[in-house]
């Protein structure tokens, strides 16, 4: 199996991954913020689905276009201003599991090549689409952890 299918792979069992551990979190305040200067567990999880929406466009543009260009997309910024404490999680883990379906039989379909296609992100410079599959796959487990350092600390 090349390096590209199982980086498929691992990004086609993120959601799960994601949803394994949310599994956790039915008694417990999802908008604590247990660790001082860090996200609640809802946060974590409306930053990864948002996230999940800027890396699906990224990937498509840089299938469809040539050298396009990507835009920061601040976490610090979206959060306020998309109404984090009113996302329901069920509703955002959804979204996620939805568009990593989505994506799943675009990226299966690539060549070989097509995963060297770049475009441009506008502070961190030029991209492969593997760069962006592999950030974007690396993005849920990052975030489970946090998840259940909260979860520890909640507990005990």
């Amino acid at each position: 199996m090349s390096d590209i299918s199982t980086l498929i792979e691992r990004y086609s069992a993120g959601a799960g991954l994601l949803g394994g551990v949310l599994r956790a979190t039915a008694h417990v305040d999802l908008d604590a913020r247990p660790i001082d200067g860090k996200w609640s567990i809802r946060e974590v999880v409306c930053h990864v689905a948002d996230s999940e929406i800027v890396y699906a466009d990224r990937m498509k543009r840089v299938l469809a276009e040539d050298h396009p260009t990507f835009f920061e997309a601040d976490p610090n910024l979206f959060g306020p201003a998309l109404h984090c404490p009113q996302r329901p999680l069920d509703g955002e883990l959804a979204l996620i599991e939805a568009i990593r379906a989505h994506m799943l039989p675009i990226l299966q379909s690539c060549r070989e090549s097509d995963f060297q296609r770049t475009g441009v992100h506008s502070l961190d410079g030029p991209m492969t689409l593997e760069t962006l599959l592999r950030r974007v796959t690396d993005h849920i487990p990052h975030h489970v952890a946090f998840i259940e350092e909260k979860l520890r600390k909640m507990a005990g």
